[in-house]
């Protein structure tokens, strides 16, 4: 599954600390890369079922960090 993280709403530090605490998760992998106007994230899991709530849930994690820190990277 493919996540889009547009940079004017998420902080790419936030996405990197996400990427961190999921990082535990069994059978899950992450590929992230950036492009000019967004933070793109790659998640594999066991199941495609899996791999889609995982992705939702960092990327509300993602979401969550990127508010605490004061909006995204400038």
């Amino acid at each position: 599954m493919t996540l889009r993280f547009h940079r004017a709403l998420y902080a790419g530090t936030a996405i990197d600390a996400a990427l961190g605490r999921f990082a535990q998760l069994a059978n899950t992998g992450f590929d992230r890369r950036e492009e000019v106007d967004h933070f793109v994230v790659e998640v594999t899991a066991s199941s495609e079922a899996r791999a889609k709530k995982i992705a939702h849930e960092l990327a509300n994690f993602a979401l969550g960090l990127t508010i605490e820190q004061g909006g995204p990277d400038r």
